[in-house]
């Protein structure tokens, strides 16, 4: 109890300097509106990658159409801040429980399914989504919507953002979590224990469409301008990237890649088109070196950093001898 406090009060205090230092950058012009942005994006990543993780890393169940349920919740929270004047948060909200009430009735047949078989078809489903809405007039169409005013800022999307991963983790360490993951190591001996695997399997694919739909209605009301194929399958692998690199079951884990590989491509951006090329050929170096990802299933802590200070320190008096 005292540890979980202890990390507690650590991890609010880290988010509040982090917080305010960031701030004070972005108020004193130091950091620039373009950084800033990246930096929204960034944190909207961040939930994106946090809530397939919960589907993919903690549970197993691979899925490819979590841009769909971005959409969703892009697209609702967009119609009705502009159309019904709805207060940000509240637009938010509609947008992360319609793109939750999706995911339920997708989940419902689907994930049934196991392996290719799940993920060939969420990745109909989401290309299902995003030609719907190209259809629908009301939405703008494949011309896109237009008119969305400007809410997201950076308070709102960080802690946002915070407040998702703060969710994310206490479910996946909650007994709900447990049952999330023994379906993951072995959905058969799961079954044979009791677990109603389907049960926790829609939970799980739920939950993440919620925040997926909560990261879309951020992401509309920061660019103000939103096209059905802003939300694609491309969409969907970039996310899944995120997860894959970071490391299938660590939440720290998506937290770094995702950042690095949100800034990667501006950092490219002055080698033109070689950027395409040494974006990919970086993120196979990686995988081939770290084919487990960044931290793997490991969350990064200070009792991680310690014991690998203390090993590589070991290991320099080693070769000393």
């Amino acid at each position: 109890m005292k540890k979980e406090l202890k990390n507690t009060i650590i991890f609010l205090v880290v988010v509040t300097v982090l917080f305010g230092v960031l701030t004070v950058l972005i108020n004193n012009g130091i950091l620039s509106q373009y950084y800033s942005g990246i930096l929204i994006l960034v944190c909207i990543n961040i939930i994106l990658a946090v809530s397939l993780n919960l589907v993919i890393g903690f549970t197993g169940q691979l899925t490819l159409g979590h841009a769909g349920f971005m959409a969703v919740g892009a697209y609702a929270a967009s119609i009705v801040t502009i159309k019904l004047d709805t207060p940000f948060p509240i637009a938010l909200l509609i947008g992360g429980i319609l793109a939750g009430f999706i995911g339920f009735l997708i989940g419902l047949p689907t994930l049934r399914l196991k392996g290719d078989y799940l993920a060939i078809t969420t990745l109909g489903f989401g290309e299902i989504i995003r030609v719907v809405i190209t259809n629908i007039d009301e939405l703008g169409g494949g011309q896109g919507l237009t008119g969305i005013p400007p809410k997201t800022t950076f308070t709102w999307v960080f802690f946002i953002m915070i407040f998702s991963v703060i969710i994310i983790y206490n479910v996946v360490r909650s007994s709900q979590g447990r049952a999330m993951m023994s379906v993951r190591e072995d959905e058969i001996a799961a079954e044979a224990m009791g677990i109603n695997t389907t049960k926790y399997k829609i939970m799980a694919f739920v939950l993440g469409s919620f925040f997926a739909g909560i990261a879309g209605g951020l992401f509309a009301h920061y660019s103000f301008f939103i096209t059905p194929s802003q939300f694609g399958f491309l969409k969907s692998v970039d996310i899944v990237t995120y997860v894959v690199l970071g490391g299938m079951g660590s939440i720290s884990g998506s937290l770094l890649s995702t950042g690095v590989l949100t800034y990667l491509p501006e950092a490219l951006r002055s080698f033109n088109d070689l950027r395409m090329i040494i974006y990919p050929i970086a993120l196979i170096i990686i995988m081939r070196f770290r084919p487990q990802g960044l931290l793997g299933s490991q969350e990064l802590s200070l009792k991680m950093f310690n014991k690998f200070t203390k090993g590589s320190g070991k290991d320099v008096i080693a070769k000393g001898k």
